[in-house]
């Protein structure tokens, strides 16, 4: 889990770890050079299989948390949760289950979930993997022996797509065997659609679903139901996310796309440019 500045959310997406039905897990919470108090909130949480380590720079996009986890993860597989989205419960032992029976990647599908509840699901047509589709770390696990074959992470500067996209790329590129989960299993709140979410912290949507989540509903069926009846609900925001998607071709036709895309985001959440 790459964490920068936000602590106040946490308690909540470390807790829909917690509660995880696959419990032989280890977790590094990776503070992107944090200056709050993520670190005391992270080491108040009294559970053994949760670790806490601080970069001493910023590196300004999960990618580098990220390559630190998997350099101190213990364990053959390796799992992404943004620390503001929240896993059901069942999300480990499903994609473990499909790492089991052979697969290298394993994804399995997410509610998108925009500030005014409107929702889609993500990724799109997510049955086959096709190069450049973006599927959320979130919902993402794979062997760690092949990120570290590919090279982990690379730098949001030196590559025009998305660096969760690009890592996908290059882990298929290499033979990886990939394979959907047919279950929906993360929630994802997206701090790209929330304005100054880095400035004003909020944690009040993680707090309500997590209420659901200790009352034992069924979150992924309600979910699905919801989905099905309003498919279309966040259109505006699936057009975008094709963009997104394709970034690669964009950067390539058009100088400093990538960047400015980039820097935009970081200012609509709340933070400053990152050079």
């Amino acid at each position: 889990m790459a964490t920068y500045n936000w602590s106040s959310v946490l308690p909540y997406s470390i807790g829909s770890i917690l509660r995880q039905t696959r419990t032989d897990f280890e977790l590094w919470v990776v503070g992107d050079a944090c200056t709050d108090d993520s670190e005391k909130v992270v080491t108040a949480i009294q559970d053994p299989r949760v670790h806490w380590y601080n970069r001493a720079t910023n590196y300004g996009q999960q990618g580098g948390p990220n390559n630190d986890g998997i350099q101190r993860a213990r364990g053959e597989y390796i799992a992404y949760l943004g620390h503001d989205d929240l896993w059901l419960p069942h999300h480990l032992e499903s994609l473990v289950a499909a790492m089991d029976a052979g697969a290298d990647v394993a994804w399995g599908a997410l509610s998108f979930i925009l500030p005014d509840q409107k929702r889609a699901l993500m990724p799109h047509n997510p049955q086959r993997y096709q190069p450049g589709m973006w599927i959320p770390p979130s919902g993402v696990m794979h062997r760690k022996s092949l990120a570290q074959k590919v090279g982990g992470w690379r730098s949001y500067r030196e590559i025009t797509m998305d660096p969760e996209a690009d890592l996908l790329v290059r882990m298929h590129e290499a033979g990886g065997v990939f394979r959907f989960v047919p279950r929906l299993t993360v929630l994802k709140l997206p701090a790209a659609e929330r304005k100054n979410v880095y400035r004003d912290k909020p944690c009040h949507e993680q707090a309500a679903w997590t209420k659901r989540l200790e009352a034992g509903e069924n979150i992924e069926q309600a979910e699905l139901i919801e989905l099905a009846t309003h498919p279309f609900q966040a259109a505006g925001t699936l057009i975008g996310l094709w963009f997104r998607a394709r970034a690669d071709f964009f950067g390539k036709m058009f100088r400093g796309y990538k960047k400015t895309v980039f820097d935009r985001r970081r200012k609509y959440k709340g933070l400053s440019p990152k050079s």
